[in-house]
């Protein structure tokens, strides 16, 4: 995770460049490059190139620590589960800092944000290192239940599959990060469900439907059903 942060960070200078859909664009550039970087001769000893790198026998079970009663699936579950619990604690508590009320004035208005002293370069540098940290921790955790890794694990269809899974979730609201992931976890195999031979466009029908009818997302959804149901009852 750390080295992803200082990796993250580091990107995020030049990309500060760009903005809107360029700023965008370079992140998929990037997506896409990596994973061909990875794979070069040079690299290949900690890489493991093309074939990437077995982490763990499959005969390799994780001892589970101080006796507990849990098998080592089950342990490998809570301890994913536990970190996850932990990284969105820290994502909430960062919205709420200072850190994050830069962040929010920075999305809401750039010009009003640097007027009050706002540092764009610095905050939005440090946006791409801590999604970078918990993107890292999530690759480590993958890697230990998946047992191996390889730079074609990490596809531009993912990155596009993670983008779904904002726009399901709703941009800039926290539960829609577990909205969306469950979204593009569930959905695929629900369309697979319907029709085999047809789930790919079942999968579209389903993500044009959300669009339609939450164009803002699951978090934009439920704002504004609050905001009906407030008006109702007042």
């Amino acid at each position: 995770g750390l080295v992803a942060f200082v990796v993250g960070f580091l990107f995020g200078f030049p990309a500060l460049r760009l903005e809107g859909v360029y700023l965008a664009l370079a992140t998929f550039a990037l997506a896409v490059a990596t994973p061909q970087i990875l794979k070069l001769s040079p690299l290949e000893h900690w890489t493991g190139g093309v074939q990437g790198i077995l982490v763990f026998s499959e005969t390799f079970d994780p001892e589970v620590p101080f006796g507990l009663p849990f098998s080592p699936a089950e342990w490998t579950y809570y301890l994913t589960l536990g970190v996850g619990l932990l990284l969105y604690w820290m994502a909430m508590n960062i919205v709420r800092s200072r850190t994050g009320r830069a962040l929010m004035a920075i999305r809401d208005n750039p010009i009003a944000a640097r007027s009050m002293g706002v540092n764009l370069g610095v905050y939005k540098a440090t946006a791409f290192g801590i999604s970078a940290l918990i993107t890292g921790v999530a690759g480590a955790l993958s890697a230990i239940v998946i047992k191996y890794v390889a730079p074609d694990s990490f596809t531009f269809t993912l990155s596009v599959a993670l983008l779904v899974g904002l726009v399901v979730g709703g941009v800039g609201w926290l539960p829609g990060a577990l909205i969306g992931a469950a979204a593009i976890m569930f959905l695929p195999n629900i369309a697979e469900e319907i029709s085999k031979g047809l789930s790919g466009a079942f999968y579209g029908l389903f993500l044009i439907l959300v669009i339609y009818l939450a164009p803002q997302g699951a978090g934009g959804l439920i704002r504004s059903l609050a905001d009906r149901l407030g008006r109702l009852v007042r």
